[in-house]
């Protein structure tokens, strides 16, 4: 029965605590939330307060700042009618100025017409003066035909004529006197550079420039050459592009052609056939195209080595194969490798006495004439041409323009060109350096002396130090000595302006006069 109550009294009892407690945590928490409400109108209270005397301090300061921008307004209001005011001040200060110029200016126009009145007054006098002078000049000069018996028309021509002479022959006397004072300062300071240039160098003589003779031991081997019904030497022609003269001369086979680079190949590959003895259309062939091989390796390493030697930096390897071209290229018998080595030295040596940079002039020197090295023929003059390729290898604008005017094609644009013209005349024109043909020669010294029986007075003409020189003899009778030294003026001027020659000619005129008696 205990037991029992136990079990049925234990649950009462917990559900009874628990309500216990239920109700002590609800009268707990009633508790915090009347506390926290408490806190909270409190802190509502305080924040209203606050915002209250914010409000206050930003009222008064906006009413602060209202009164400050009031009187700055207010100053500026100030500043601008006292501007205004003074802008007015200055304008009635100039109208009444201007009223006052009004009133002078006034006055001034009535003196001006007074002075205009009596003005024309003058004039009128002095028209009248006028016409009265002419009218006298009039009958002086018809008085003056009559004496002179010229009329006006003629006497004015005679008086031009007159003053035509005079005025050409003080024209002529001063450009003499101009040109002699600067001959005696410009041509001996180019003549000292240009011979101190020269004298640095050294030269080469002409050589050969379409023809190769090849020696040999004896003329058995010309049968072994032209081969069984001449097909040897008709494999050797197709292979080079060299025409192989075998001919009557004693120990010695001519090879002809304007190539120089593929007679130069056929020269040596002749040379190894020789050597060998085995002489066949085949083996022509492999030496060739061996040859070849080794020509334009040559024509490298000639480039490297000449462009070393002038110190020369930076070339394209192109420009370098051409320059190494050159060395079998003859220009009027002239080698053109040894030319334009020989350019580029003078060049250099020039740019250094002018205050040039001599490294470009070098450069420009050495390929100035690489236009003549094409490998295939073109219509493009070969100035033109090598200024073509120097701009397409990335050469400066100097040296191209260099190379391109030195021929005069197009204009010169630097002080490089001129060098280069210059010194590529010195390395033609010296004596030995170029073979010239026998007609061209004497054509050119006829064309001298012609251009001189072109003139009234010249009795003879001789083109003479290889027409480097034009003696002109004059008759006397009909040139006078002022007319003599106009005479050598003109010829020289138009014997630059109707030929083309290396260097310079110098005309000398040659005037006499002979007074002969016979004694008895």
């Amino acid at each position: 029965m205990e037991t029992y109550l136990i079990y049925i009294i234990t649950p009462i009892a917990l559900g009874l605590g628990l309500l216990v407690g239920r109700l002590l945590q609800q009268n707990k928490a009633n508790g915090i939330i009347k506390q926290s409400q408490s806190k909270a109108r409190q802190i509502v209270k305080k924040a209203r307060r606050e915002a209250d005397d914010i409000k206050k301090n930003k009222i008064l300061q906006a009413k602060e700042r209202f009164i400050e921008l009031k009187g700055e307004h207010e100053k500026v209001i100030f500043q601008r009618e006292k501007n205004v005011g003074d802008i007015e001040k200055r304008l009635r200060d100039k109208e009444s100025k201007l009223a006052g110029e009004l009133n002078r200016t006034k006055d001034s126009n009535r003196k001006l017409d007074q002075k205009n009145e009596q003005l024309e007054q003058k004039l009128e006098k002095l028209d009248k003066k006028l016409q009265a002078i002419a009218q006298a000049e009039k009958n002086n000069i018809e008085k003056l035909e009559q004496i002179s018996n010229y009329s006006a028309e003629e006497a004015k021509s005679e008086l031009v004529n007159t003053l035509k002479e005079q005025a050409k022959a003080s024209a002529m006397e001063y450009t003499q006197q101009k040109l002699e004072e600067a001959k005696l300062t410009v041509q001996q300071e180019a003549k000292k550079i240009i011979i101190s240039t020269i004298q640095r160098i050294g030269t080469e003589e002409a050589i050969e420039n379409c023809v190769s003779v090849f020696n040999i031991e004896s003329d058995d081997i010309k049968g072994r050459i032209i081969g069984r019904e001449g097909r040897n030497i008709r494999a050797l022609e197709a292979a080079t592009g060299v025409e192989v003269i075998v001919d009557d001369t004693p120990e010695a086979i001519i090879l002809s052609c304007f190539d120089p680079v593929r007679r130069e190949i056929a020269r040596l590959s002749l040379h190894r056939l020789v050597t060998d003895g085995r002489i066949h259309p085949a083996r022509i062939e492999e030496v060739v195209q061996k040859t070849k091989r080794q020509i334009d390796n040559e024509i490298v390493e000639v480039g490297k080595r000449t462009v070393i030697d002038l110190g020369i930096h930076g070339l394209h390897p192109e420009l370098i194969r051409i320059v190494g071209r050159m060395k079998y290229r003859s220009s009027y018998g002239q080698n053109l490798l040894q030319h334009s080595r020989e350019v580029a030295k003078l060049c250099g040596v020039m740019a250094v006495e002018l205050g040039l940079n001599p490294k470009l002039a070098k450069r420009a020197g050495l390929l100035h004439d690489i236009g003549k090295v094409p490998e295939e023929e073109t219509e493009t003059p070969h100035a033109l041409l090598g200024m073509e390729w120097a701009e397409k290898h990335g050469e400066k604008k100097e040296v191209c323009n260099a190379i391109g005017a030195h021929h005069d094609e197009i204009e010169m644009t630097s002080l490089l060109s001129p060098i280069v013209q210059v010194c590529d005349a010195i390395s033609g024109a010296r004596p030995g350096a170029r073979r010239q043909v026998l007609d061209s020669y004497v054509q050119r010294l006829k064309d001298l002396e012609n251009i001189a029986y072109d003139f009234d007075g010249v009795n003879k003409a001789f083109a003479i130090q290889a027409g480097r020189e034009l003696r002109v003899i004059v008759e006397s009778e009909k040139v006078n000595d002022d007319q003599a030294a106009q005479l050598s003026f003109e010829i020289s001027q138009k014997i630059q302006t109707d030929m083309t020659y290396p260097g310079q000619v110098k005309i000398t005129v040659i005037r006499e006069t002979r007074a002969v008696n016979v004694a008895k």
